[in-house]
């Protein structure tokens, strides 16, 4: 979405769609559930549980880390990524709420 077209939107609906972006590619979803499961850093085990090229598992770490949702260390040769649990936390509660907005049944369809 271009600048422009996202001025016109909330900070809290720019952001809400910016943390629907880290599950918005299932490589994406799968590096969530990977660290979410280890609770713990990981280090290079990534592109070898995943059927990508290490060039498309980086870029996918780029954008999870752009988004904050994972953080991570380099210090060469190791790259390591978590869980961001401030950012994970945040998401969990947007999308509960986003969510929470319907409650009942459908009434116009």
């Amino acid at each position: 979405m271009g600048v422009t077209k996202t001025e016109i939107f909330t900070a809290e609906q720019n952001r809400t769609a910016e943390l629907a972006k880290a599950f918005a590619h299932p490589a994406r979803v799968a590096i969530l559930q990977m660290l979410a499961q280890k609770k713990t850093c990981v280090c290079g085990d990534l592109v070898e549980e995943l059927p990508l090229a290490q060039a498309t598992v980086s870029q996918h770490l780029k954008e999870l880390k752009r988004i904050g949702i994972i953080k991570g260390e380099i210090d060469p040769p190791r790259v390591c990524y978590c869980i961001n649990e401030t950012v994970w936390a945040e998401a969990r509660q947007t999308f509960g709420s986003l969510f929470d907005l319907f409650s009942g049944a459908p009434t116009c369809c």
